[in-house]
């Protein structure tokens, strides 16, 4: 591990610093899902599905979230409670631990705080729902998710990025970063609730231990980027690209119209396209985050039984 665990600022629960000591499988789960992603009660039963999905592939899962000001790996049965019922909490990239360390302040990590974070701490397998990326409304308004993806050597499961997103300029920034992007048993890149962005991944992979084995050899080879594992949403619960396309554009408007910006815009986009669509962008967004989970899950276990051969 790269912090101490007497650091006042980081804790690793007990059942994750286990884990670690014995090699086991652990998948990291981020947790704006939980803050700023979905509604209450919603919030607190996805996230507590998600570990439970995890457990049932045989990983152990290490919800990463920021409580009274103290980031926490391995969130605990009543800390991810009071995660799911805080008030105002904080979004929480990379700039913001330590804002959030001196304010004592509750926050959910967004994709590139929980790399910071698992990468910390030795956890090489992240699941999410979508990655951050280039925004439609200003071609600056860029997700520190990619710099991370750049910069921090993870395996990242996702549902692609976000479809309220600039897809192919945020595909052309993970090309310029080099950070390659995996299409699992598809040549397509996702649009988060389609299955089919019409863009194309990097490459096809069908099985988590070819995803594993790329990933060993890139970082043998000396490169630090992370590897972007995107997987489609079940086929049952997808919304035709079409679609969503308009209704994204929709609640692209309005957002533009009202002025929000910065990192009030992805949930406010969200909100409002789950308003649009009457609930069905919720159960899609749930459904993937499941899948991902799922898929994550088996991509830590082969991690797991490759590291238990090496200490054996």
């Amino acid at each position: 591990m790269n912090f101490p665990l007497s650091s006042i600022n980081f804790s690793i629960s007990q059942e994750i610093n286990q884990a670690l000591n014995q090699s086991l499988p652990i998948v990291a789960l981020e947790s704006t899902v939980i803050t700023h992603g979905l509604p209450r009660p919603q919030n607190l039963s996805l996230a507590q599905d998600m570990e439970h999905t995890v457990r049932e592939q045989g990983a152990i899962p290490a919800t990463i979230g920021v409580v009274k000001g103290k980031t926490r790996i391995g969130l605990s049965t009543s800390e991810l409670e009071d995660l799911a019922n805080a008030t105002n909490p904080r979004k929480v990239s990379q700039r913001d631990f330590s804002i959030a360390a001196v304010k004592a302040e509750y926050g959910g990590t967004t994709v590139a705080g929980t790399m910071f974070a698992a990468h910390k701490a030795g956890i090489k397998v992240i699941a999410t729902g979508g990655i951050g990326g280039v925004h439609k409304e200003s071609a600056f308004d860029i997700s520190t998710d990619l710099q991370a993806l750049a910069s921090i050597p993870m395996i990242v499961v996702c549902a692609g990025a976000k479809a309220i997103l600039d897809l192919p300029a945020t595909l052309e920034y993970l090309e310029t970063m080099a950070v390659p992007v995996i299409g699992f048993q598809t040549d397509n890149f996702p649009a988060f609730y389609s299955r089919n962005s019409g863009l194309a991944v990097t490459i096809n992979m069908d099985k988590p231990e070819d995803i594993v084995e790329l990933a060993q050899t890139h970082w043998n080879m000396g490169l630090r980027s992370a590897l972007l594992v995107t997987q489609p949403v079940p086929s049952a619960d997808e919304i035709p690209k079409p679609e969503m396309d308009a209704t994204i554009e929709k609640a692209s408007k309005k957002a533009i119209k009202m002025g929000i910006r910065g990192q009030e815009l992805t949930p406010f986009l969200l909100e409002q396209i789950n308003k649009l669509t009457n609930g069905r962008s919720l159960q899609t967004n749930i459904s993937l985050l499941l899948n991902n989970a799922k898929l994550a899950a088996k991509i830590a276990n082969i991690f797991g039984m490759e590291k238990q051969v090496r200490n054996i």
